[in-house]
C-alpha cells in the first residue's frame, strides 16, 4: 500500500510540476491554449503557482494546504474548460490529487475517532 501511495503521489505531483514548467517555457502550443482561454498574459504566474502548490503538496507538513491550493487551482481550470467547451484536461490531475491525499492522510476526508469515544 505504501508503494501505491508513493506512486500515485508522485504522478499527481509531477503533473502540475510539468504543466508549470511548460507554462514557464511559454511553448507555442501551451500559449495558444492559454490565449484561447484569455489567460496567456499570466502564463508565468500560473506556472509558478502550479509548481509551488505541488511542492507544498509533496512536503508532509504542508500537504494539507498544498492539497487545498491544488484542488482550488484545478477546479478553476476545470471551470474555465467547461465555460469554453474544451476537453476536461484538469479532471485527471484533480482526481489523482484527491486520491493521493486520501491515501496519505484520511483525516482530510473522514473524521478521526478520538480515544475517548472508543469503547
Amino acid at each position: 500500500m505504501k508503494i501505491l501511495t508513493i506512486a500515485i503521489t508522485a504522478i499527481a505531483s509531477l503533473m502540475p510540476v510539468l504543466s508549470g514548467v511548460m507554462k514557464l517555457t511559454k511553448g507555442q502550443e501551451i500559449m495558444d491554449t492559454l490565449n484561447k482561454f484569455g489567460v496567456g498574459d499570466h502564463a508565468i504566474l500560473l506556472g509558478l503557482m502550479e509548481i509551488v502548490f505541488a511542492a507544498l503538496f509533496i512536503y508532509p507538513k504542508t500537504m494539507k494546504i498544498g492539497f487545498i491550493l491544488l484542488s482550488c487551482y484545478f477546479a478553476g481550470a476545470l471551470a474555465t474548460e467547461l465555460s469554453h467547451a474544451s476537453p476536461f484536461n484538469a479532471a485527471l490531475p484533480l482526481a489523482l490529487i484527491w486520491i493521493a491525499a486520501f491515501l496519505r492522510d484520511r483525516s482530510i476526508f473522514l473524521p478521526v475517532k478520538s480515544v475517548e469515544n472508543v469503547g
